[in-house]
């Protein structure tokens, strides 16, 4: 007698299929474990090789950066002279005799007036000359390297010209005022004009340095702005210096405008061969007194506080160029 073969239920058919599920399920999850092994692997690897190619330049920059500033907020924490076999840690007592210095103040002040009269005359200046070059069809080269020579030239060779230049009775600017009718003056020794004068040499020198980047930046402005501007109706050089040119050396403004106040705080050379901060302090700038309380007088722990001063305010300046283009302030 046959056997009647009994059909399958579903129950039969769900526990031969629900083994593959799992199957497939648990190949999958190895699967995206396997992946993202891999993934991590590949950004440990990515990452090794970054900070390997890095390491040179990270080292620099810890050596002859991060290192020295470290070392002159040290020092000026310390009474140290130089070639003193013993030093004592004074906490802030530097600080405190920079606030009761007078020498310091003055050095401060007359920075601060320096830099207020070179920024605003180079900066115009700059902008005047990279017009007129680039507005120009003849000798545009020979303009560019006359005007840039000085920032190319030494400053220390160039100071000693300006001197001579500047002398009471045979200087050529006295030569040209007693041709005038004027009356001669001692530029460098006499308080009302040392630094103004060092300013002129200032602004002499930092002019070409400016023409530069104006150049850059008017050369970066497309042509077809002045074109549109044309049919407009925008044909006087004034309208277009005024609607199109300066908006668009919005970036390039900022930019020589912070420069040109670092490099003017920074001012030193001219100070040391023309007046040695003198007549009375009236021409002293903070990193010729951080010279002289350095190497003349042999206050390292002073001279380092003065740094530390000085590093904070070009700090400053750095960081106010930084916020003011993280504004994005490129246009009007």
């Amino acid at each position: 007698m046959s056997r009647i073969a009994r059909p399958k239920s579903a129950g039969d058919g769900a526990s031969t299929t629900r083994p593959l599920e799992r199957d497939t399920v648990a190949a999958g999850e190895r699967a995206s474990a396997h992946r993202a092994h891999e993934s991590l692997f590949n950004r440990l690897r990515l990452g090794i090789v970054g900070w390997s190619l890095s390491a040179p330049a990270i080292i620099l920059m810890i050596l002859l950066l991060l290192a020295p500033v470290a070392a002159i907020v040290w020092l000026s924490g310390t009474d140290y002279l130089f070639g003193a076999k013993t030093f004592n840690y004074v906490g802030f007592e530097n600080y405190e005799k920079l606030l009761e210095d007078r020498i310091f103040w003055k050095a401060l002040r007359n920075t601060f007036a320096y830099t207020a009269v070179v920024v605003p005359f180079s900066f115009g200046l700059g902008l005047f000359v990279a017009i007129m070059i680039q507005s120009g069809v003849t000798m545009v080269g020979f303009y560019r390297a006359a005007y840039f020579l000085p920032v190319t030239a030494s400053i220390l060779a160039m100071a000693i010209v300006w001197e001579f230049m500047l002398m009471p009775n045979i200087g050529l600017i006295n030569l040209i005022l007693d041709s005038v009718g004027a009356p001669m003056q001692n530029f460098l020794t006499q308080k009302e004009t040392a630094l103004l004068s060092l300013a002129a040499i200032g602004i002499w020198q930092l002019t070409g340095f400016n023409m530069v980047l104006f150049l850059a930046g008017l050369v970066a402005i497309p042509r077809h702005l002045y074109e549109a501007a044309a049919i407009d109706g925008a044909d006087s050089a004034w309208e277009r210096l005024r609607l199109i040119t300066w908006p668009m050396l919005g970036p390039v403004s900022l930019f020589v405008v912070v420069i040109s106040a670092i490099r003017s705080f920074q001012v030193f050379d001219t100070v040391e061969v023309l007046t040695a901060g003198g007549p009375n302090k009236e021409s002293e700038v903070l990193l010729h007194l951080m010279y002289l309380e350095g190497f003349a007088w042999f206050r390292t722990g002073y001279a380092a506080a003065i740094t530390v001063v000085f590093l904070l305010f070009v700090l400053l300046m750095t960081l106010a160029q930084i916020g003011l283009i993280g504004r994005r302030v490129h246009y009007r």
